[in-house]
């Protein structure tokens, strides 16, 4: 029986030395571009980094991403505000496209963990350094991703005592 990819998902911060194909790549992507956005304006940008040196460089920006030492590569998720007919759901529609990719990769064999960046501001102009970024668009979450190095299981997180019906 096949694993349900939303309930499946769990943060993957391990992972082996097996690179990621192009067309696997392409499909977190598509899948991040899929989410739906406000208006559906869809205002993001992707930088997809593979290249090690840059990978250590992101490290040194983000103090939890030690999951850069070993993964295949990472997504990091830019809003655009110039993009939304909306103001202010930027975040929203960029959190969307993080978490198709956490689907997505799932969906893939493979694993990936949500790193979060905006609105940590020291984070958010280290990466727009490293990277190249220009300041009117915001790195919002970066994604390692790659091979699990170790199976992860399920977790049933349903809690009924947050369930109000109707009313509060």
């Amino acid at each position: 029986m096949k694993r349900d990819p939303v309930l499946s998902r769990r943060s993957v911060r391990r992972y082996t030395a097996e690179d990621v194909d192009d067309e696997d790549v392409r499909k977190l992507l598509e899948a991040a571009m899929a989410a739906p956005s406000a208006g559906n304006e869809r205002p993001w940008h992707f930088v997809v980094v593979r290249d090690k040196e840059t990978l250590q460089r992101l490290m040194e920006v983000h103090p939890h991403a030690n999951a850069l030492k070993e993964c295949a590569g990472a997504i990091l998720v830019c809003g655009d505000p110039s993009l939304e007919r909306y103001p202010g759901f930027w975040p929203q529609d960029c959190s969307a496209a993080t978490e198709n990719i956490l689907i997505m990769a799932v969906e893939l064999g493979l694993g990936a963990v949500w790193l979060g960046t905006y609105p940590i501001e020291e984070r958010v102009d280290g990466m727009r350094r490293a990277l190249g970024i220009p300041a009117t668009i915001v790195p919002f979450a970066l994604v390692p991703f790659g091979h699990p190095a170790e199976e992860t299981k399920p977790i049933d997180r349903f809690d009924a005592t947050r369930v109000h019906e109707e009313r509060w």
